[in-house]
């Protein structure tokens, strides 16, 4: 008989696997999405409309994305350096996507509508799978 050998940890002990999963989700959701909306839009606007759909999907799913990200990365560290890292990139991105838009403003390349709407489908597929892969994830809560 073979021997089964018992891992003190256990797969549910990874504390950063509920993480893991929203950003791999998050990343599919928002892949799924673009390639979606990029064929919708354009048959609609034709070229104009993908690059709205691929700019929507940087600045709508990208941004949230690169959240998760910087909690993965300090989720080492102490609670305040984690809470400084995310305020942090939060207020980097606020000014990279004020920055986006004010470029974008003048510019005629993109569909303005197809942008929208990929921002707001963005937004709620990746949060939504976000929020699905961390409520789905098997982890414990007492040691």
């Amino acid at each position: 008989m073979s021997e089964k050998k018992v891992s003190p940890e256990s797969q549910y002990d990874d504390q950063r696997a509920p993480l893991v999963r929203a950003a791999r989700l998050g990343a599919a959701a928002l892949t799924g999405t673009t390639f979606l909306f990029a064929a919708l839009w354009g048959v609609i606007d034709g070229t104009p409309g993908v690059w709205g759909v691929l700019l929507g999907a940087v600045v709508g799913g990208g941004f949230l994305l690169m959240t998760v990200v910087s909690v993965l990365v300090t989720s080492g560290t102490s609670p305040s350096t984690t809470v400084a890292v995310v305020l942090g990139s939060w207020l980097l991105k606020l000014v990279v996507l004020l920055v986006v838009l004010f470029v974008l403003r003048d510019l005629d390349f993109y569909s303005r509508r197809a942008l929208f709407a990929m921002i707001v489908v963005a937004i709620i597929a990746v949060i939504g799978s976000e929020t699905w892969g961390i409520v789905r994830s098997r982890t414990t809560y007492v040691s």
